[in-house]
């Protein structure tokens, strides 16, 4: 990463080119999240079929580290059950406390982690649409954000 790019090339090419920021016609759950700390507003929306995630999608008014975390985060659940996308989502927001990749990480979400561990103030810009995932996958309008 350069010096004067405060974010590495996969961070930057999920601000750049965002994957499913959108709203879909077809979701079957929503939730919204707002991080009072940046100003973060985000709506995710999640399409639940025969017990799997089919699609998902998110709309924001965020930072770029909202954003990168929320396209990483709808390419790597769809075609996930809803439980195993929460326990995703609990991994991820845990590894983002403890500051460290789980081994089994991919370059995106290692991309993530190694954001937040060089930008600590931003932790909670990654973890938004972690959980504000939950609350989609549950049709819970209002994510819980723990302060």
């Amino acid at each position: 990463m350069a010096a004067d790019q405060p974010y590495d090339d996969i961070i930057m090419d999920h601000i750049r080119n965002a994957r499913n920021y959108r709203v879909p016609a077809d979701a079957t759950g929503k939730g919204n999240g707002i991080n009072p700390l940046c100003g973060d507003e985000l709506t995710v929306y999640v399409r639940v079929e025969d017990g799997v995630i089919r699609d998902a999608a998110y709309q924001c008014s965020c930072c770029g580290v909202s954003m990168a975390s929320a396209s990483i985060m709808t390419e790597g659940v769809i075609g996930l059950e809803p439980a195993a996308a929460k326990a995703l989502a609990a991994k991820v927001t845990a590894a983002v406390h403890a500051g460290a990749a789980p081994r089994d990480a991919t370059p995106e979400l290692a991309a993530v982690l190694d954001t937040v561990r060089q930008h600590p103030a931003r932790a909670r810009c990654a973890t938004l649409p972690w959980a504000t995932l939950e609350a989609a996958i549950e049709n819970r309008l209002q994510t819980a954000f723990p302060h």
